[in-house]
């Protein structure tokens, strides 16, 4: 950094560079009309991918639009300009679609990939800066992302061009969301391992703790027996179940301290003198995340999972949804 820039004139730079790009989403929100439309419906039409294709900056900002697009429910791919000419074109197909980034729109290899493309009749779909470039008089609809200036004071840097085209993209995906009706459960489909993937797909049978792992006792266990048990399992209470493995009650660390409390000496005890009858449960194809809203609600650490027949299948421990990221 230039030993004489004071403070003030970075933050005088970067509201300059942000004032620049701020006018040029303004010019393009303006500018916007019918061809925005027809280019939703052509995406919309498209029985195969939308192949998005550029090179440089334009690259980059092209493979963060196939991103979107494939994250929101429209099937797509980046293709590499330059890659594409000599070998990755096979990946292109009749049902596809192909949406070419450009800033001058006279790329050799994108005007190559254009014409291959018309040969196999896949619908064209141009973004450009110039709307006289020879990429946009070939395309079938062109979308025009011209900026009367860079933010880069030399105008040279792709800045307030990139920027557009990026909010031209991301635009275009949530018209296609929209119209297509995609939802949160659609988005958590194509993003299980995020935060909302993992609240939306994870279902209590995914986490549950069951078999081996499950502390159960019999009625008219000990409560030394039954406290052996808990040890165990570490789920810090144990299963009270029938000859038919139903779930009676569940005996706690807590049950444990007020039968002490009430008792002195519990050596004489069974479980059930000290039990929780009428344990809270769900369902194992319960999602995860309401297990956990039930457990939160309730002041709950643990929960049973039973079927529709009332039978012991598992248990739930807060511990579990932790280590889930469920929560």
């Amino acid at each position: 950094m230039n030993d004489m820039q004071a403070p003030a004139d970075i933050l005088a730079s970067a509201h300059r560079t942000l004032g620049i790009e701020i006018a040029a989403l303004q010019a393009l929100d303006q500018r916007l009309d019918g061809d925005f439309g027809r280019a939703v419906a052509m995406i919309m039409a498209c029985a195969g991918r939308v192949v998005v294709t550029g090179l440089g900056k334009s690259g980059h900002i092209a493979r963060k639009i196939a991103a979107t697009l494939a994250s929101t429910g429209t099937p797509a791919l980046f293709m590499h300009g330059a890659e594409a000419v000599h070998g990755d074109l096979g990946m292109l197909t009749a049902q596809d679609l192909v949406l070419a980034l450009s800033h001058s729109g006279s790329g050799q290899e994108l005007l190559t990939i254009v014409s291959v493309a018309k040969r196999m009749g896949v619908p064209i779909i141009a973004m450009t800066g110039n709307p006289q470039s020879e990429l946009a008089r070939a395309a079938d609809l062109h979308l025009n992302t011209y900026v009367t200036q860079e933010a880069c004071p030399l105008n040279l840097a792709p800045t307030a061009s990139t920027t557009a085209m990026l909010a031209l993209g991301d635009a275009i995906a949530v018209a296609c969301l929209e119209a297509r009706g995609f939802s949160a459960e659609d988005f958590a489909l194509s993003h299980p391992g995020g935060t909302l993937g993992r609240r939306l797909l994870t279902r209590v049978r995914d986490i549950m703790r069951q078999g081996a792992a499950l502390p159960v006792v019999p009625v008219g266990t000990s409560v030394t027996d039954a406290l052996t048990e808990m040890s165990a399992k570490g789920m810090g209470m144990t299963i009270i179940v029938d000859a038919q493995r139903r779930p009676v009650g569940i005996f706690t660390d807590g049950d444990l301290r007020r039968l002490i409390e009430r008792h002195g000496d519990i050596r004489p005890l069974t479980v059930a003198d000290g039990m929780s009858t009428h344990p809270r449960s769900v369902e194992p194809s319960t999602l995860a995340i309401e297990a956990a809203t039930l457990m939160d609600a309730g002041r709950l650490n643990q929960m049973l999972v039973i079927d529709r027949d009332g039978l012991l299948l598992g248990a739930l421990h807060m511990h579990d949804l932790l280590a889930a990221k469920v929560i």
